[in-house]
């Protein structure tokens, strides 16, 4: 699959997730057999005031190339600005815009899938960036806002009539959030509409997932989000499939240990001795999902606040 002048040999990808893939995540992941990472969102808005929250999160690493950087905006000036911008900053690839998330605070501003109930708005903005940026640009949408305004293909031709380089597509609309399954069916009928690449998301845990959502979409590339939290072995697993058939094991508790720790010590490197532990404890208490004692396992990573207390803790428990 190529997205401009990348090729991906074998396109499974981490989706974009706010508060998840950062640079500590997506080193990991990429270091699992991810070839393309996205970055969590960044806010258009924070661009234009040079925040300097916003803009630590423009910052990657050699060890994460090449990577997606996401961005979110409301209007076509803004997002063309931000769009140049981090052409310009030089630490991303491929440029993508979001028209998937669903949370309040995003939408209420017309950002997100805010934009699936805008169609003309939503092709001026997919103008703006193209015509501002020569780099690699994606945009990942939902299948509509709800089930009476499913406008995914509709949306789909107007980013391929915008100049966008492919699509992912989320198989849910914006009012069931990440409720029922994702409708493969309409990710199939997008990529039936454009010719541009599309990229499925929604529901992929697993190989068998990984092979019925490529027999029924025939999608060029799949996209891993909820999956991966706490699972980064899932791209070892899901792209020793695509190439060879074959089903790998899951993680070994020594392999869960060892990948927390480098996980922490990412998070101390890049958030500092405060935050990184804090940030730590939600993916502790993913990575040990469905172990014995997990719940007692949680609790404790939960109280953790230095690299000494999750070292006790994993020497305790593992």
């Amino acid at each position: 699959m190529n997205i401009g002048s990348f090729h991906f040999e074998v396109p499974v990808f981490l989706a974009p997730m706010a508060g998840v893939t950062d640079t500590a995540y997506r080193i990991i992941a990429h270091d699992m057999g991810c070839p393309l990472c996205y970055a969590e969102m960044v806010s258009s808005q924070g661009i234009h005031f040079r925040n300097e929250r916003t803009l630590e999160m423009l910052k990657t690493e050699l060890a994460e190339r090449p990577i997606a950087m996401q961005i979110f905006a409301n209007t076509p000036e803004m997002a063309a600005e931000a769009a140049k911008y981090v052409e310009d900053f030089g630490t991303a690839d491929i440029l993508d815009f979001n028209m998937g998330c669903p949370a309040p605070k995003i939408v209420k501003n017309g950002e997100g899938s805010a934009l699936m109930r805008d169609p003309q708005k939503a092709f001026a903005i997919m103008s703006a960036i193209r015509k501002a940026v020569k780099m690699p640009f994606t945009v990942k949408m939902r299948k509509g806002w709800d089930d009476e305004h499913v406008n995914v293909l509709e949306m789909a031709k107007l980013a391929e009539e915008a100049g966008v380089d492919a699509i992912a597509v989320h198989g849910r609309t914006r009012e069931q959030f990440y409720r029922d399954n994702a409708d493969w069916e309409i990710i199939a009928r997008v990529k039936q509409s454009v010719k541009i690449p599309v990229i499925a998301n929604g529901d992929v845990r697993s190989c068998n997932d990984l092979k019925k959502i490529l027999e029924i979409t025939h999608a060029d590339g799949v996209m891993v989000g909820r999956a991966a939290q706490g699972n980064p072995w899932i791209f070892k697993q899901l792209t020793h499939y695509w190439r060879t058939g074959e089903m790998l094991l899951g993680p070994t508790m020594k392999e869960r240990a060892e990948v927390i720790i480098r996980h922490l010590d990412l998070l101390l490197k890049y958030k500092g001795d405060y935050v990184g532990p804090r940030e730590m404890r939600k993916h502790a208490t993913w990575y040990t999902r469905g172990i014995t004692h997990g719940a007692v396992l949680r609790d404790r990573f939960n109280k953790a606040e230095s690299r000494q207390d999750f070292l006790d803790i994993i020497d305790e428990f593992f």
